[in-house]
């Protein structure tokens, strides 16, 4: 194999030279280094390590031109569910943060937008009108027959959500009805039975987290109150003023399962101000466990969601399907951060 210092002698190095030094062919270089699964595994890791070795980095614009290709993925959040949402929601932004991360070295620029449209208009104006490859969709909103729709006609697309039937997209996601069963299966043996779900059931991950509280009340042979059902918005100053409205109610709880960290963030401020001691009086699980979960006082128990892994099989299963692959990831895991807010 030649020094380093030679092929650094000559200028930058190029994928050409990579593949000289690798003993293969261009063509093998590209597809290892997209991942491409006609690659051995096993040379796709020799060619990345060399690659790295060798301070060898993709040319988008090379790239690009060589395969007729834009080197840009659209990343869309569908918000018709809340027009008003922002996207520095906490869960957001370390999703975005780690999808950006794993698209950057896989050569891919990352092409930012929110959408608020009428159902189903938004996505076909994004595919008629971007200049991307593809389309990662970061959570369902509800839009599932649109998504549907659209990966029917063959649109390159892969959506961060719930599986749904007769799913005709590739999805990735959490167990979420597991999710929602360790939550609640948590505060029952904490010896909690007055426990209250805040999240909007229509949406689909909050669905089947709704499905596993339901499933250990159920198991447990606790009611399940109605009255302790709470369809929070995903803001925190909102799901903050939803759940104050809860309490003045008088609804005997004893304990919270949200649908995410900023909703049990806001359900700890509204008991605080009430008076009302966590976890003495009441027990609080959020869901996703962001950066953020560990610093409230208290800190906060919750469902951790792996979303670095989740961006990562985002990245993987676009890259399969623009290359004419079926992905069919399988849900993710999730796991209890226990903490002293339950």
């Amino acid at each position: 194999m030649p020094k380093k210092a030679a092929t650094k002698a000559k200028g930058p190095l190029q994928m050409s030279d990579l593949a000289k030094i690798a003993g293969v062919s261009e063509s093998t270089v590209s597809r290892a280094l997209a991942d491409h699964p006609t690659v051995a595994q096993a040379t796709r890791v020799r060619i990345k390590a060399l690659a790295s070795e060798l301070g060898y980095r993709i040319n988008p614009i090379a790239r690009s031109l060589r395969a007729g290709r834009s080197g840009v993925i659209a990343v869309v959040v569908p918000l018709q569910h809340d027009r008003s949402g922002h996207l520095t929601d906490p869960f957001m932004m370390t999703m975005l943060t780690y999808l950006a991360d794993e698209l950057t070295s896989r050569g891919y620029s990352m092409l930012l937008s929110k959408a608020v449209q009428e159902s189903g208009t938004w996505l076909d104006a994004t595919l008629a009108q971007s200049i991307a490859e593809g389309l990662v969709i970061i959570g369902q909103s509800h839009e599932h027959e649109a998504i549907n729709a659209a990966a029917e006609r063959g649109a390159p697309l892969v959506a961060w959500g719930a599986q749904m039937p007769g799913q005709a997209y590739p999805c990735v996601g959490s167990d979420n009805h597991a999710g929602g069963l360790i939550a609640t299966r948590h505060l029952i043996r904490q010896g909690r039975r007055r426990i209250a779900f805040l999240g909007d059931e229509r949406l689909p991950e909050v669905a089947h987290r709704f499905a596993g509280y339901s499933e250990a009340l159920a198991t447990a042979g606790i009611d399940d109150d109605p009255r302790r059902h709470l369809r929070a918005p995903f803001d925190a100053d909102e799901a903050y003023r939803a759940f104050r409205g809860l309490l003045a109610q008088d609804v005997p709880l004893d304990g919270v399962v949200a649908a995410s960290d900023v909703i049990a963030i806001s359900a700890i401020r509204a008991l605080n101000d009430r008076g009302v001691r966590v976890p003495q009086d009441v027990s609080v699980v959020g869901y996703d466990d962001v950066p953020l979960a560990q610093y409230t006082h208290p800190a906060l128990t919750t469902v951790r969601q792996d979303l670095k892994r989740g961006a990562e099989l985002l990245t993987l299963s676009l890259i399969e399907r623009l290359n004419g692959g079926d992905p069919r990831p399988a849900p993710i895991a999730p796991s209890l951060v226990i903490r002293e807010s339950a």
